[in-house]
């Protein structure tokens, strides 16, 4: 073993002529096990949300969305949605017409985010499983054309389920402008009937402001025919993102689940790197207590040093002792916070000790969720290493 290392260890473990030493080197210890565990626990927890906001993907967040970077239309006689369709990567492609609209019923008015599909949509989405009434979820028949609207849609008109009367929904016309002393004429106007279903996503932002209808219905309205805002895929098997891009080109931009939720993922990264930001100076606080015990050792050990210095050992190999000192410390904490913050994550999970709220069912989940993945175990472990070896040897040389 390296004569460096030895001493280092000896003096780690042996009991100082000052008892407030052993003290101040535990408290060092103790400081970076601490901060390592509550590094580890909140990247952990972060980790956690991603999963949960990954595990609500909905019915109406398809597997893979084709839209185009300029135009904001698909032409659907264009070769490359022929040849989605002729693709053995795709199971269901189905094209989409998406639009604001204003839907007036009786005296109410509300604007809606009206989406047209095909017959194709219902396979693909699986919006049956969530469906609620009693009727038949078709869109279009021979001379009618009928609606699915949100839950909270139909409660912001005042509507159930099912009712007698169509739906007056309004769009304007592309590239006019409202025409103030006639402003209906500057919409398209038609009706739906209803269905007698809704659905429920559990998801404000879908539920309160979705409409299905037909596709060729969408296309009228906004004055699209033959075109589509963008293109749903379900991958077939084996199939990937990487493949529909190379069938559809540079010309579209195609997103996974992932990249069409990117602005929520990128909120909860950046949320997640300041926090880790954070507790990095909380590591450079524990850090001085490292410091003090270092210095205050290296005075206690002047005789020792000048015997080391007497037998032959050269001022490096003697701030190698009390580099060598310091780094042990630093690992002790590191391993001991990494283990204890694994061990709080597995029992976060397996037991809910931290809730989200006083009352279950107050949030989605009752406690706070967490998912340790290795890469930040490794990354913890780097930081904590990497910083507390700095201040060791910024304190030995200082001291």
């Amino acid at each position: 073993m390296n004569f460096q290392l030895f001493i280092a260890r000896r003096y780690l473990f042996s009991r100082k002529s000052h008892h407030a030493i052993n003290i101040i080197s535990l408290i060092a210890v103790l400081g970076v096990a601490v901060t390592t565990m509550a590094l580890l626990c909140t990247l952990s927890v972060f980790n956690g949300f991603q999963s949960l906001v990954a595990g609500m993907f909905t019915h109406f967040d398809p597997e893979i969305k084709v839209s185009p970077l300029h135009g904001g239309t698909i032409d659907l006689a264009s070769p490359q949605y022929r040849n989605l369709l002729s693709s053995p990567k795709v199971a269901v492609c189905t094209p989409v017409m998406e639009g604001q609209a204003l839907i007036v019923m009786s005296d109410r008015q509300v604007p809606v985010r009206l989406k047209g599909v095909d017959d194709n949509f219902l396979r693909q989405s699986g919006m049956q499983d969530i469906l609620y009434g009693d009727g038949t979820p078709i869109l279009s028949s021979d001379v009618l054309e009928y609606e699915i609207m949100g839950i909270q849609v139909a409660g912001r008109l005042g509507l159930g389920v099912s009712f007698p009367d169509p739906l007056q929904i309004y769009a304007p016309k592309r590239g006019e402008r409202v025409n103030m002393a006639n402003p209906l004429s500057s919409f398209n106007h038609d009706e739906l009937q209803s269905s007698g279903l809704v659905f429920c996503v559990h998801q404000g932002k879908y539920d309160s402001e979705y409409v299905l209808c037909s596709l060729p219905f969408a296309q009228r309205l906004f004055d699209a025919q033959g075109k589509a805002s963008a293109i749903e895929i379900k991958l077939a098997q084996g199939a990937t993102r990487d493949d529909i891009a190379a069938i559809v080109g540079s010309k579209y931009k195609v997103q996974d689940r992932y990249e069409q939720q990117e602005d929520v993922f990128r909120i909860m990264k950046v949320e997640k790197f300041i926090s880790y930001t954070f507790l990095c100076f909380i590591l450079l606080v524990a850090c001085l207590n490292m410091i003090g015990s270092l210095s205050m050792l290296m005075i206690e050990k002047k005789r020792d040093v000048q015997t080391l210095q007497s037998l032959g050992a050269t001022a490096s190999q003697i701030r190698g002792i009390f580099v060598n000192e310091g780094r042990l410390i630093i690992l002790a904490g590191a391993v001991a916070g990494t283990l204890l913050g694994i061990a709080l994550c597995l029992l976060q999970q397996e037991y809910g000790l931290v809730k989200m709220g006083q009352t279950e069912g107050s949030f989605i989940i009752d406690a706070y969720p967490v998912v340790v993945q290795p890469a930040d175990v490794l990354l913890v472990l780097a930081t904590v290493l990497l910083v507390g070896f700095a201040s060791v040897r910024y304190a030995v040389r200082r001291f």
